[in-house]
């Protein structure tokens, strides 16, 4: 036991630190993905401003050589003009070079600002690339670490627990017939019993106090066959809802939900998020039977105020949030003889899907199931 503990220790240890770099990885990742964005635009802004600098740039050197044509002409027939004439053609000459110049100078600084950003966002997008290739190594081995390692230590009580979970089973199995043999002996069939009985005094009720009241025991009996209906319609229902087969997962967990609601009193909130869609049959009826489970869980252990349940279909895999705000439980804690939940896992590793719980008294408890489509 000592060197299982050991050997937990170590695996947690190891898993805490690569989880650890994953996330520093991914940090710088989006530290430098939101740089080159702010880049990309600065790059755009300098982009437009060196446009427009040359754009001047080419109208002051057309007003700088018309200036110099002009400062020459005045230059040799300066007999012609005045000295306030050819002063102020001289400063026009001179007012434009500098002004050329000092364009050319900025157009000069934005072209190198340009560059500058164009080598960054170069530099910064083989940062990105290669911290996201390194995610992706560091999240392969963090699953090798947390799937396949873990379950070194597991893997002794994980026998123990299956065999007890087996024979768990085989008492559940019993148990259900032997409820189902009573609900159909004390309902349905001590109704249908009684109707058998009443449906034979009809005819005296006739003959002794007329039709009205033969019509009136002939109503009560229509009742008594619409309740024993109803019974067996529940019975049938609890072993699989036909709902499911004519209309789908999530109308059948509508219908479910609400009629536990009913039956409880506990408040069940519902939401379907995403496709539209029928799912393979096999995989339909276990993520009923997941959430069914989970939420007669919550009813019987959490005590909660309401349970939350979410359900979203996309193109490849269904996302189930079973939620409530009970008492929740420490996962460290193994409750003797409570093998709901191990059931839930066995079922989800069966549909090779993720199943996550957390839990914590007094703060209720979050189930996550995360199944693959497959035919």
């Amino acid at each position: 036991m000592a060197d299982t503990h050991m050997l937990d220790k170590i695996i947690n240890q190891t898993l805490e630190t690569v989880g650890k770099s994953r996330e520093q990885i991914f940090e710088i990742s989006e530290q430098s993905r939101q740089e080159y964005k702010m880049l990309e635009q600065e790059l755009r802004d300098v982009r437009i401003k060196v446009a427009t600098v040359i754009e001047k740039a080419d109208r002051m050197q057309n007003h700088a050589r018309f200036a110099r044509n002009r400062l020459a002409e005045v230059s040799t027939q300066f007999q012609k003009y005045t000295n306030d004439e050819i002063q102020r053609v001289y400063e026009q000459a001179n007012e434009y070079q500098v002004e050329l110049a000092l364009l050319q100078q900025e157009e000069k600084q934005l072209r190198e600002r340009r560059d500058n950003i164009e080598r960054r966002l170069m530099s910064l997008k083989g940062t990105i690339e290669r911290a996201e290739q390194l995610v992706g190594q560091m999240s392969v081995v963090f699953n090798f670490l947390s799937s396949d390692l873990q379950q070194v230590s597991e893997i002794i009580e994980d026998a123990r627990e299956k065999q007890a979970f087996g024979l768990k089973i085989i008492e559940a199995q019993e148990e259900e017939r032997k409820k189902l043999s009573r609900e159909i002996h004390d309902g349905p069939a001590q109704m249908m019993a009684n109707v058998l009985l009443r449906s034979e005094l009809v005819e005296c009720i006739y003959q002794d106090k007329g039709m009205e009241e033969a019509l009136k025991e002939i109503r009560e009996l229509r009742n008594l066959v619409k309740m024993s209906l109803a019974d067996v319609r529940r019975i049938i229902y609890d072993l699989r809802p036909m709902a499911l087969d004519d209309l789908g997962l999530v109308p059948a967990l509508i219908k479910y939900l609400k009629t536990f609601e009913e039956h409880t009193k506990m408040p069940i909130h519902f939401q379907h998020f995403g496709r539209e869609q029928r799912l393979p049959q096999q995989l339909e009826v276990a993520l009923f039977r997941l959430v069914q489970e989970a939420v007669q869980n919550a009813y019987k252990h959490a005590e909660p105020s309401e349970v939350k349940v979410k359900i979203e279909i996309k193109a490849s895999k269904v996302i189930i949030l079973i939620k409530d705000d009970g008492k929740g439980f420490e996962q460290s804690e193994k409750k003797e003889g409570s093998f709901g939940l191990m059931g839930m896992k066995e079922r989800v590793n069966m549909l090779k899907g993720d199943l996550k719980i957390h839990s914590r008294k007094k703060e209720g408890t979050a189930i996550f199931i995360e199944v693959p489509i497959t035919e």
